[in-house]
């Protein structure tokens, strides 16, 4: 499959001012769009990967009339060499794990993204690559130009390093300041790399977390206070639903933890408008989570 992509996809995706793009294809040939009936540009996979590859160098501090002269493998050549230079100020990381994604190509992935790693450290890594990525791959999965099986792709290789990295935390808990969080996803909630990522932080700090992730009927998590009653709970609303339904779940929710501090993260918190009740936060983004909400513990 083929995807087509409008000059306004290419600005949003690359960064590059569409201004921009269509003077490098005019003075470059920098990309070749079709044009329809209308005369209207789009553009496909190869030329997106193209500018890609082209904005990393750029960025970069070369020239553009230089950069438009190499071909694709120099091109390739060329970004190694950056990322060969361990400077932190190298920013194509994320435009390179785009293509791969595009590509569906695991070991350019598991190349770009451990070199990062082994680089800054995996919170470093998390915050200033994987959250750019997750939020470039939402334009291209909001545009319709990306496929579902890359997209899963995407996802499928996060959450791998996200349990690599959560296995390296201790389990052991012997602090009397250590608290237990229970991170829960309402059941309509399929995506749970948000609330991985809060597990994380959470063991980072040196806090016990009980993780139930998706799919857990309401009820359930009600025995499982029963028996373990949690210091705090988290839970994270990324898919589109009704306001009402957000605020219906923190009710029934605040039924019965209302002794307890519940935080409730992901794209779709924001939207709630709805007067909740007042041990009930919402959390911005998980940087605020780690610097506003672990650290005061």
């Amino acid at each position: 499959m083929t995807n087509e992509y409008s000059i306004k996809d290419l600005e949003r995706i690359t960064g590059i001012k569409a201004h921009t793009i269509r003077i490098w294809e005019k003075r470059y040939d920098i990309v070749k769009p079709e044009r329809t009936v209308s005369n209207i540009r789009h553009y496909s996979d190869d030329e997106l990967k193209h500018l890609l590859n082209v904005s990393v160098l750029v960025n970069n501090g070369h020239k553009i009339s230089k950069v438009a002269g190499l071909s694709e493998p120099e091109l390739s050549m060329k970004i190694i060499e950056l990322n060969d230079l361990k400077s932190p100020e190298c920013c194509g990381q994320v435009e390179s794990l785009i293509v791969a994604m595009i590509d569906m190509d695991e070991e350019k992935f598991e190349k770009v993204l451990n070199a990062s790693i082994i680089r800054t450290g995996f919170e470093n890594t998390l915050f200033e690559i994987i959250y750019p990525l997750m939020k470039k791959t939402g334009i291209l999965w909001q545009t319709g130009t990306i496929t579902s099986a890359q997209e899963h792709f995407l996802s499928n290789m996060i959450m791998q390093k996200l349990f690599a990295a959560i296995d390296t935390l201790s389990v052991h808990h012997h602090a009397k300041s250590s608290k237990s969080f229970l991170l829960i996803l309402p059941e309509w909630e399929l995506h749970d790399i948000g609330l991985l990522v809060y597990k994380y932080l959470i063991r980072r700090q040196g806090h016990k977390t009980i993780f139930l992730g998706q799919g857990v009927p309401l009820d359930d998590v009600i025995a499982v206070k029963n028996q373990i009653d949690p210091d705090i709970i988290v839970t994270s609303f990324s898919s589109s639903v009704m306001n009402v339904q957000m605020t219906d779940y923190l009710f029934k929710l605040n039924e019965h933890f209302s002794a307890r501090p519940i935080y409730v993260c992901g794209l779709q918190a924001g939207k709630l408008h709805s007067i909740i009740p007042n041990n009930i936060q919402k959390v911005a983004t998980a940087l605020d989570f780690r610097d506003k909400v672990l650290k005061s513990l």
